[in-house]
C-alpha cells in the first residue's frame, strides 16, 4: 500500500501538472472503486478549475474553485497517471502485466479531461481506491479525515504529542504507531525503519515506551526518528515497492528503499555499525514485522 510519503510524491507531481487546469470532462468508467462513487460527483467535478492539490495522512485533497475537495485515497494499488498536453509520459503497467495509464486500460477507471487536451487517468486493477467529495470549509467534520491524529513531520507532531498519545495504551509499540489516531499517515514500511533507528522493540507496549509522566528517552528518539525517515522518504521520492509509482508512468520510481534497515532483510545482517544482530521477520496484528533483536530492546 502507498504510505504517507509515495502519496506526497504523487501530490506533488499532481500539483505540478494540474494547478490551474480546468477538469472539462470527468469518465467514470465503472460505478464503484472500494465504495460506490457518492451522487452528484462527475456534476461536482466537471467544468470546475484546480487550485490546488493538498495532502492529509495518505488522502489526496484536490482542491477546486467551486468550494469543493475531490478526495482521492490510492487504497493498495492506486495509481495517477498524466498524459498529454505537451507532458511525456510513458504510461506503465502493474505488477502482474496490465496496460495502464491510457485511459483505455482494463484497470483506468476514471479519466479527467482537461482543459489542455490532456488527462489525468487514475488507474486501480485491486479497486480498493476512494473518491468521494465534500464541501472544503466542511473539511474538519468531513467523515474520513476528523479522527486522524497529528501529521508525522516536524512542526506538528511533537514528543509531548506522541508520549500523551502512547501513555496508558497496553498494544505493541508497533500497531500503536499504525493507529491513525496517534499518527496520521505511518504504514507498516516506515514504521518498522522508524523503530529500527530508534533502538525501540516493536513488542514493547506502548505504555513502557511513554512511561509514567513527562516524555521518555524512547519517546524523543522515536519523534525524532519520525521527523528524519518521513523526510528523507519523501525527498526520495518515496519506495518503490508493488505497484506504486510517481504519476510521470514508469519512470517515476522512488529510491528509498536503498535506505531500508530492516525492511525485507530478513536473514540480513543489521545495518547498524556497531551491532552484529541479524533482522528477523515477525507477525503481528497480520502484518509483516522487522526488526533487529540485537540493538531493539
Amino acid at each position: 500500500m502507498p504510505e504517507l510519503p509515495e502519496v506526497e510524491t504523487v501530490r506533488r507531481g499532481l500539483s505540478r501538472h494540474l494547478t490551474g487546469r480546468k477538469v472539462i470532462d470527468l469518465q467514470l468508467r465503472r460505478s464503484d472503486l472500494r465504495f460506490p462513487f457518492p451522487d452528484g460527483f462527475k456534476q461536482q467535478i466537471e467544468d470546475s478549475e484546480i487550485i490546488s492539490i493538498d495532502r492529509r495522512a495518505k488522502y489526496l485533497l484536490i482542491r477546486l474553485n467551486n468550494g469543493i475537495t475531490w478526495l482521492s485515497h490510492l487504497g493498495m494499488s492506486g495509481r495517477w497517471t498524466l498524459i498529454g498536453g505537451g507532458r511525456e509520459t510513458r504510461p506503465g503497467k502493474f505488477l502482474y502485466g496490465a496496460e495502464i495509464g491510457t485511459g483505455d486500460g482494463p484497470h483506468d477507471w476514471v479519466v479527467a479531461h482537461l482543459d489542455d487536451g490532456g488527462k489525468a487517468v487514475y488507474s486501480d486493477h485491486r479497486r480498493f481506491g476512494i473518491m468521494d467529495f465534500f464541501p472544503t470549509d466542511g473539511e474538519n467534520e468531513y467523515k474520513l479525515l476528523s479522527h486522524l491524529g497529528p501529521e508525522p513531520i516536524p512542526g506538528q507532531l511533537s514528543p509531548m504529542d506522541l508520549a500523551n498519545s502512547l501513555r496508558g495504551r497496553r498494544t505493541p509499540i508497533k500497531s500503536a504507531l499504525l493507529d491513525q489516531r496517534i499518527i496520521a499517515g505511518l504504514g507498516n514500511i516506515y514504521v518498522c525503519e522508524i523503530l529500527h533507528r530508534s533502538g525501540v522493540s516493536p513488542r514493547r507496549t506502548a505504555s513502557n515506551v511513554a512511561g509514567l509522566s513527562g516524555v521518555s528517552k524512547r519517546v524523543e528518539k522515536l519523534t525524532y526518528n519520525t521527523h528524519e525517515v518521513i523526510t528523507e522518504a519523501i525527498d526520495s521520492g518515496g519506495s518503490t515497492l508493488q505497484d506504486f509509482r510517481g504519476v510521470d508512468g514508469d519512470d517515476a520510481l522512488g529510491y528509498f528503499p536503498h535506505s531500508f534497515g530492516v525492511y525485507g532483510r530478513e536473514g540480513k545482517k543489521c545495518t547498524k555499525s556497531e551491532c552484529d544482530g541479524v533482522i528477523r521477520r515477525i507477525v503481528q496484528s497480520n502484518r509483516s514485522t522487522f526488526y533487529c533483536p540485537g540493538c531493539q530492546n
